[in-house]
């Protein structure tokens, strides 16, 4: 007689394990940061079980169905067939009366706090580290339901909708707020990271020192005659000018004409000093210049307008101006 009640609270407690197993695993796989299982798994040596999670995530619609199904055949068929047990056992000691109606209260309650919300609360905590623990098993799962579940994806093809990783400026702009609330990373890093996504939206024509205020030389002066005014003006980059309006002959660097001034090349002129020129039109988006800046070490870029003709000039300094926050956006 004791070994049937013994048996009752064993499959209780397989029903409940049951239960429980699902719904912990359900709530993490819901929870878990798509983005972190991704770095987990390609990793050149990847974390245990990082690669098949991401791949049960990739098919996030078939790993829940086997869920679901694992989960009220313990909840469902399960609790059916303690009911029966326990009313089989009951009847023995003439106790089915009382006893039934309280078994079904208590085996409920039971399945909603441990076979449910605490699960649920603990996966969600937990999500990653029960994630990848259950990943093995999930795996197993869905080979023996193989059968079962391509059944039910030719019933319902939303399950066959792949998850793919996405996401977008203003989620981007959203975590880094995020994480800078919550000490994960600086406020200052944040900033910057906003920032960044600023320079798709800038123009060279944003950014640049128009022509009525960029540095300018004439080409046909010579060294000793610019003498006083590169020693008054302490800008790094000049444009050089011809005679014809909007002639360009190149930029010179203010370093490199003291160099000359002091290794007595003073009768050189302007424009023998001066360096090739690269042209960027007005509408050039700040991103796409930062990447020349980058491939091409001279930092300064003549801008120029629809027509060719000479507007403004602009440093990689400006650039990283707006990234610093120094940039502010003029109100005319």
């Amino acid at each position: 007689m004791r070994s049937d009640l013994l048996v009752l609270f064993l499959l209780i407690l397989v029903v409940l394990a049951g239960s429980a197993f699902c719904s912990g695993v359900e709530a993490a796989l819901l929870t878990v940061n798509p983005v972190r299982v991704h770095e987990l798994a390609v990793r050149p040596k990847p974390i245990t079980g990082a690669r098949r999670l991401a791949k049960l995530r990739q098919r996030l619609g078939r790993t829940l169905t086997v869920l679901v199904i694992v989960n009220n055949g313990f909840n469902i068929f399960g609790s059916l067939m303690l009911g029966g047990y326990a009313s089989f056992v009951f009847e023995q000691r003439n106790i089915s009366g009382i006893a039934l109606p309280v078994f079904s209260i208590g085996l409920t309650i039971l399945v909603i706090l441990l076979g449910e919300i605490l699960p649920k609360s603990f996966g969600s905590k937990l999500a990653l580290q029960v994630s990848l623990a259950s990943a093995p098993i999930l795996h197993l799962l869905g080979l023996l339901m193989q059968p079962l579940v391509l059944l039910l994806e030719q019933l319902l093809p939303v399950i066959t909708t792949e998850n793919e990783i996405s996401t977008d400026e203003e989620e981007i702009r959203q975590l880094a707020r995020l994480g800078s609330q919550k000490g994960q990373i600086e406020a200052d890093e944040a900033a910057m990271i906003s920032k960044v996504f600023q320079l798709n939206d800038l123009t060279a024509r944003d950014l640049m020192t128009p022509r009525v205020a960029a540095p300018t030389l004439d080409g046909s002066t010579n060294l000793e005659e610019m003498k006083s005014i590169l020693l008054t003006n302490n800008s790094q980059w000049w444009v050089v000018l011809g005679e014809e309006v909007d002639k360009v002959l190149g930029v010179v660097n203010r370093e490199s004409l003291l160099t000359a001034l002091l290794q007595g090349k003073g009768k050189l002129s302007a424009s023998e000093l001066s360096e090739a020129v690269e042209f960027v039109p007005e509408m050039i988006r700040v991103d796409r210049l930062l990447d020349g800046f980058n491939r091409d070490k001279r930092g300064v870029r003549v801008v120029v307008d629809e027509f060719g003709g000479f507007v403004g000039l602009i440093g990689a300094e400006a650039v990283l101006a707006v990234l610093a926050g120094w940039w502010r956006k003029s109100s005319q």
